[in-house]
């Protein structure tokens, strides 16, 4: 196991401002990965952040459609988000809770909001799969709030771990082959942490709350951390305090050939994946 003393701290490399955008159906969103200024961070495609107390931003949602050859993570802090997919899976996404999808073959879902009203927080996190896991079998891993570990690792800091192990926790998420991190930092002001991250693993902080300092940089909201190698991180609460994403994983070095909802390794590969989902076979039932 990994330990928790930091002997090899790692700094930042770039800090980014989160881009405004839009997805679904007309969903307003903040996204840091996946962007002209920052494409992908090798095994991470896309990062977006949801954060409205506005309806007409979020409404709409996400309806039906295919997902080929990675995994999508959400991680919902304020509000309600139905789930349902080809595999028959179903569920409402409540405040503090996550599910994790690995595509792989193809799966078709939608989220759409239970909510009419009030603050709606959240994140979507894609993922790169390796080209030897592409097809496997769809995966669906649902994670309720109280699942989820939660401790206080130093005084004013309160952490909520998703996927990874530290301080002698260990998230809900597993069998996930980039081997990933991803733990929620709630930091009160000048409160410091330090957040163990397995050498070699990209990583990155995002502030969704706040300000945080994050290896001695200023890292305001809804800006992104993109980090150096080392075996950890140390993160201190901005004038305000502030709450961040830690998010890290094994780097996969392999070519991407990407279009929308489909992520290959070849031209060949993908123009299969359109082909597949127009003729109808991506998983349709939950196996038995």
């Amino acid at each position: 196991m990994m330990s928790d003393a930091i002997k090899n701290a790692r700094g930042v490399e770039r800090v980014l401002r989160a881009m405004d955008t839009s997805d679904g159906a007309g969903v307003s969103l903040k996204r840091s990965i996946g962007t002209p200024q920052l494409d992908m961070l090798d095994p991470f495609l896309m990062l977006d952040s949801l954060s409205t107390d506005k309806p007409d931003d979020y409404i709409a949602g996400f309806p039906e459609h295919p997902h080929r050859g990675f995994e999508t993570v959400t991680y919902m802090v304020e509000g309600a988000m139905r789930h349902q997919d080809s595999m028959g899976n179903e569920g409402v996404l409540r405040s503090g809770g996550a599910q994790w999808m690995t595509a792989g073959s193809g799966i078709v879902h939608s989220e759409t909001p239970e909510q009419e009203n009030g603050l709606m927080q959240g994140f979507q996190l894609w993922i790169n799969l390796p080209a030897k896991d592409k097809m496997i079998d769809p995966r669906y891993q649902n994670m309720e709030p109280n699942e989820l570990a939660e401790f206080a690792p130093a005084d004013g800091a309160q952490l909520r771990l998703l996927a990874g192990s530290m301080y002698g926790q260990t998230g809900p998420i597993n069998g996930i082959s980039t081997n990933p991190v991803f733990v929620d930092v709630m930091l009160d002001v000048d409160a410091e942490v330090s957040v163990p991250l397995p050498e070699g693993h990209t990583a990155v902080v995002y502030v969704f709350i706040g300000d945080a300092i994050v290896a001695g940089k200023d890292v305001p909201t809804h800006h992104l951390a993109i980090l150096k190698d080392g075996d950890g991180v140390t993160l201190k609460g901005g004038a305000q305090g502030g709450r961040m994403l830690v998010i890290a994983a094994r780097p996969i070095h392999e070519q991407v050939v990407r279009y929308g909802p489909f992520v290959m390794s070849s031209k060949q590969e993908l123009m299969q994946a359109f082909d597949d989902y127009q003729n109808g076979n991506f998983v349709r039932k939950k196996a038995s």
